[in-house]
């Protein structure tokens, strides 16, 4: 479970959140919604401590984040705007089993974890390729693999399909129903719903740092347009 009580993130003068409650239960797929500058990807960069809040608190799975950062970026893994930022290694292989090697595990349980993690996004088999020569829709679902390969509680996506064509945005959903089938929780950024939608329990919108709408896509559907958030169709 993640919990955000009463936080305050602040760059210069300007509250980027700002007194913001939230709560997220494991196995819960959350849509977070919004116009540029709502302060969607300032809140989910503290859930694993890439931030630190100005005011109040987050805790993942009852550990206060700031005071067990191996603790939270075990439980959270995410997935940034632009995936190839976080691509550390020359191969498939070797980018899949980056996060792994960190947390000390002995090479079987790495070796594992790659192939299930590359399975699970359909880059199997692909482990000795090159990263430079993969597509803008291979890219993110290396980063996704990447991710799943830490096994966390919670996958975060932010804007998961910027810059993609229709062929890879129907691939990268794709791996996301077969995630969300499976159990993972799932936190996706995003200020379109259209390919998402089908997908969530929730969306929570977010508008000036606060929570706007919090409530089931069809019960919140008509308010979405008011937020500059394209409803689903």
């Amino acid at each position: 479970m993640i919990r955000v009580a009463d936080l305050v993130h602040r760059y210069g003068d300007t509250a980027a959140v700002d007194g913001l409650d939230l709560t997220i239960d494991n196995g819960e797929c959350v849509i977070l919604a919004g116009a540029n500058g709502s302060g969607k990807t300032t809140l989910v960069r503290h859930f694993n401590g890439l931030l630190e809040p100005d005011e109040g608190t987050v805790h993942v799975n009852d550990s206060d984040v700031s005071e067990n950062l191996v603790a939270a970026r075990t439980a959270v893994s995410m997935v940034f705007q632009r995936p190839e930022d976080q691509l550390v290694a020359a191969t498939i292989g070797a980018d899949v089993a980056f996060g792994p090697e960190n947390l000390g595990l002995d090479r079987d349980e790495i070796d594992r974890r790659v192939h299930d993690a590359l399975a699970a996004v359909n880059l199997d088999g692909r482990e000795k390729e090159r990263v430079d020569a993969l597509s803008g829709g291979e890219i993110e679902r290396l980063a996704i693999a990447g991710a799943l390969a830490m096994q966390p509680d919670h996958l975060v996506l932010d804007e998961p399909f910027t810059g993609l064509d229709e062929p890879a945005r129907q691939s990268v959903l794709s791996r996301l129903r077969d995630l969300r089938a499976s159990g993972t929780s799932l936190i996706v950024v995003t200020h379109d719903l259209r390919d998402v939608s089908e997908l969530a329990d929730r969306v929570v919108v977010l508008s000036d740092g606060q929570v706007a709408l919090d409530g089931a896509p069809e019960a919140v559907a008509d308010d979405l347009p008011d937020l500059d958030v394209r409803p689903p169709c």
